[in-house]
């Protein structure tokens, strides 16, 4: 049996190591918890939360991320595709003589978004949104669809496009209902391969975003005004006293964020002062992003036990700039989600607020295709606990099925970022828990003869690149390991 659930390890957060970890001290962690979370939950920093959220009526939210989506998987289609319309798609690619879904290392193909929606749709259930973090589009789309044209008509990739983010936002609309989706862009949602989505993306898909996803969760032209100046929003869900927020976080990432400074320094102005406005007005807020902060762990490398290269996900300085605008708002912001590197993983930002990030749809980077379902407090607005269903594709099961519960692996209860602070040192120091962390990162894609999900000698990057979000601390983690 693990140590895990020995009383020795109930004080592993009283040694301060995730406050250490993201650059605080105890004293820090402690000084910036005198907030709601942490007025709640203060007790799980020594032994979980325990009952907090059992005594409270709970309801589930439904994530899914990057899917991007490859309309050119079967290039005879593509003729019939480009002269229809987007409600037609579905019928052209019924007919299709590829009917498996996609296999690792490939974006996402008709069968298995078919596969994925079929699964949204048997689970959304009561859950009060759907949320969607970014990646409609497959990986170099424009380039795909240039070889099939024929041609670089940029016109007509523009058009195609457009009509792929139509046919897509509409079945996921018919996959869950009236709920509203809730969704931030991906940096492959956009017409260039080597630049952010733009004012001229922004204008041609607002108006597919709104009317499919959002609907009547934002006002319309308090969205379009932002969207289209900057691809980012916030929208108040009816009867939820709650602000979400979806930002566009690809402008803070590297190589882009030097180009865009003006653009991000506007949109950190403007979270600024809606997170003000929020927490004036007695709301809470769950912040939706694609690209994570962070470090990008498969272009981080070592050698002989020393971290060798190091890639961080956004450039320091704008890293340094949002942190700091949460730092001013502590027990406001009670969810946060991130998407991007297509795992099953989390991210600490700051002492008591942590990102969870859904793994991807795709299984392009070798991931089992998979989604989540969080569990949230009715009166908190705090996710409790989440279960993942996956797609097993060595197995080609008929559906996405239960892959597993959070609560039930970690044996922990409560509030779920709490949680996720307790396990952070355990990750070091349980062996047990390390190795359940480390078999569902991918979504059940498990160590073979041809995979290695995470090779000994590259789990402290992964483990220090939970808890340390600057370059400085996330270095000197890994080589202390």
């Amino acid at each position: 049996m693990s140590p895990y659930a020995s009383k020795k390890n109930q004080g592993a957060l009283h040694k301060g190591l995730p406050g250490q970890l993201i650059g605080f001290s105890r004293r820090d962690f402690l000084k910036g918890s005198a907030g709601a979370v942490f007025g709640l939950c203060l007790g799980s920093l020594i032994g979980g939360c325990g009952g907090s959220s059992n005594s409270n009526p709970t309801f589930p939210v439904l994530v899914f991320t990057d899917v991007h989506f490859n309309p050119f998987y079967d290039p005879t289609l593509f003729p019939y595709l480009k002269a229809a319309d987007p409600e037609q798609w579905t019928t052209i690619f019924q007919g299709s003589g590829i009917t498996a879904p996609s296999v690792w290392g490939e974006d996402a193909n008709y069968p298995l978004l078919a596969l994925a929606l079929a699964g949204i749709k048997r689970n959304v259930r009561a859950s009060r949104m759907v949320i969607f973090t970014g990646d409609i589009l497959g990986h170099y789309f424009s380039t795909k669809f240039y070889a099939l044209n024929g041609s670089n008509d940029q016109i007509a990739m523009q058009a195609f496009t457009d009509k792929t983010i139509a046919f897509f936002t509409k079945q996921v609309r018919a996959a869950v209902g009236t709920v509203p989706i809730m969704f931030v862009l991906g940096n492959a949602d956009s017409y260039s391969l080597i630049l952010p989505p733009d004012a001229n993306f922004f204008g041609s898909t607002a108006g597919f975003y709104y009317s499919q996803f959002l609907q009547s969760a934002a006002d319309q032209s308090t969205f379009l005004a932002t969207f289209n100046s900057g691809g980012y929003y916030s929208a108040e869900p009816e009867e939820m006293n709650l602000v979400v927020i979806g930002l566009n976080t690809y402008e803070f990432s590297q190589p882009f964020g030097i180009l865009f400074s003006t653009e991000i320094d506007t949109q950190l102005a403007w979270l600024d002062a809606t997170l003000a406005s929020a927490q004036a007005r007695g709301k809470k807020v769950w912040l939706l992003m694609h690209v994570p902060p962070g470090a990008l762990y498969p272009n981080c490398v070592m050698t002989n036990g020393q971290l060798t290269t190091t890639k961080m996900m956004w450039y320091a300085q704008h890293q340094t700039k949002f942190l700091n605008i949460l730092a001013k708002y502590p027990g406001l912001i009670t969810f946060t989600l991130g998407a991007h590197t297509h795992m099953d993983e989390y991210r600490i930002m700051l002492p008591g607020i942590t990102m969870e990030i859904t793994p991807g749809i795709t299984p392009y980077f070798n991931n089992n295709p998979a989604f989540k379902i969080f569990t949230f407090s009715e009166s908190t607005l705090m996710a409790t606990d989440y279960t993942i269903l996956n797609y097993d594709l060595a197995s080609a099961p008929p559906i996405f099925s239960d892959y597993y519960t959070f609560s039930t692996v970690y044996f922990m209860q409560g509030f779920l970022n709490m949680n996720r602070m307790e396990l952070c040192p355990l990750l070091r120091t349980d062996s047990w828990v390390q190795t359940k962390y480390r078999e569902r990162y991918y979504s059940g894609h498990a160590t073979s003869n041809t995979f290695n999900p995470i090779p000994d000698e590259n789990w402290p990057i992964y483990w220090a690149g939970i808890g340390n979000m600057d370059e400085t601390s996330f270095v000197t983690a890994v080589n202390t390991y």
